[in-house]
């Protein structure tokens, strides 16, 4: 599957020596380019290609490149991709979260620092499930390991917690009911009631907040809601 980078800024500049489609592509990257006032379609991935992150060069106006991302957003094909702004450096004051870009990263590039946080936003926002570890957004849990970590922050859990999160999480999509998490997660001889489970997953909502999105369908049991889920809660 192809994978690129999009870049959105002005268009007469887009191509100039020192910009981000001339590093990128200098380091391999593919890249796909944008003017500001364009259609966001444009740069949408096609059949068998992936973005891998959506690059706009703000340079000395963060206020354009805000209006930018919020023009991307309402595209449906390009909403919810990981989103980087270039600015100058006395720009950097002017960025704030409720601008809605995931991470900035100073011009002139150094070319290094610009690909490594391209590969930063494709970790955070990447979700996998495998023998040793799985992710499901920020959170990262290492099996082998039995740590779990939030946006590289340890969270301390009990054996109990920890069993669960794992449980859940490798269902990511399914609902597991009580009795089915009391004995895969608690075992057979177990002789509590389900309200063990209850108390556990509260637990795990205190330490773990809405970096866990977890559901409760009443009547059935929990859910670690699927990524085509996340869109609707």
């Amino acid at each position: 599957m192809a994978a690129y980078i999009a870049v959105v800024g002005h268009g007469p500049d887009l191509e100039r020596d020192e910009g981000a489609v001339h590093v990128l592509r200098g380091l391999g990257a593919r890249v796909k380019t944008l003017d500001l006032w364009d259609d966001p379609i444009r740069i949408a991935p096609q059949a068998g290609e992936t973005l891998r992150a959506i690059v706009i060069e703000a340079m000395d106006r963060p206020d354009l490149a805000a209006a930018a991302l919020r023009a991307l957003r309402r595209e449906p094909a390009l909403d919810g991709n990981a989103a980087l702004v270039a600015v100058t450096a006395p720009q950097v004051q002017n960025l704030n979260p409720e601008l809605g870009f995931d991470d900035f990263v100073l011009v002139p590039y150094l070319p290094a620092e610009l690909y490594a946080r391209v590969r930063n936003l494709e970790w955070r926002r990447s979700e996998f499930a495998g023998e040793e570890r799985i992710k499901v957004g920020n959170v990262v849990i290492d099996k082998s390991g039995h740590t779990v970590r939030v946006s590289d922050r340890l969270i301390k859990l009990t054996a109990r917690e920890f069993g669960l999160l794992v449980h859940l999480c490798e269902r990511r999509g399914r609902v597991v009911t009580r009795d089915e998490a009391l004995e895969r997660v608690w075992g057979e001889s177990y002789d509590g009631g389900p309200r063990t489970v209850d108390i556990h997953v509260r637990r795990l909502r205190k330490k773990l907040g809405d970096a866990l999105p977890l559901m409760t369908l009443r009547g059935a049991g929990y859910k670690v809601a699927a990524l085509d889920e996340m869109s609707e809660r």
